[in-house]
């Protein structure tokens, strides 16, 4: 008499579900280009991390990203093409505590990647990143051609 082994049924289902991401577009965790939230898991590509809000005023663009235990120094921003890109590497605790120490580790650690498109064209150079309390801020200054013009109305006789 054969043996039961439910392991098999998941596994099954497990490569089914692999096979439609495949067939979808999504190749290691991401497709074309974008991030899959399969995130800082070990073969898997890096998540849309760090979460961001992006707002805007009639002079700046804002980012916020929400990056706490990050070291600004590991991060790398780059703008191109209207699209600003934060990278880096969240690192690990401490090398001398035993994974046997842990009794719970839900902090996600590892490279990532993260692309905004910005709305507006940007002075490049201008840019500015600051880090405070976890938080990643970079003001990016529109560019004088997509900054709103105030156009006088004239009083006709």
């Amino acid at each position: 008499m054969a043996e039961w082994n439910p392991w098999q049924g998941i596994e099954m289902v497990r490569r089914d579900i692999d096979r439609a991401f495949e067939h979808a577009g999504f190749r290691n965790g991401a497709r074309n280009g974008m991030t899959f939230p399969a995130a800082f898991l070990p073969g898997r590509a890096a998540r849309a991390y760090p979460l961001v809000n992006l707002s805007e005023d009639a002079n700046a663009i804002y980012v916020e990203a929400l990056a706490p235990g990050l070291d600004p120094a590991a991060v790398q921003l780059t703008v191109q093409d209207n699209r600003l890109t934060i990278a880096g590497e969240k690192r690990r605790l401490a090398a001398d505590i035993q994974p046997e120490a842990f009794h719970r580790s839900e902090r996600a650690a590892g490279k990532f990647v993260r692309t905004v498109t910005l709305p507006v064209d940007v002075e490049q150079e201008q840019i500015r990143a600051d880090y405070k309390n976890g938080l990643l801020i970079i003001t990016v200054p529109k560019a004088e051609k997509a900054k709103p013009k105030q156009i006088p109305v004239q009083l006709s006789a």
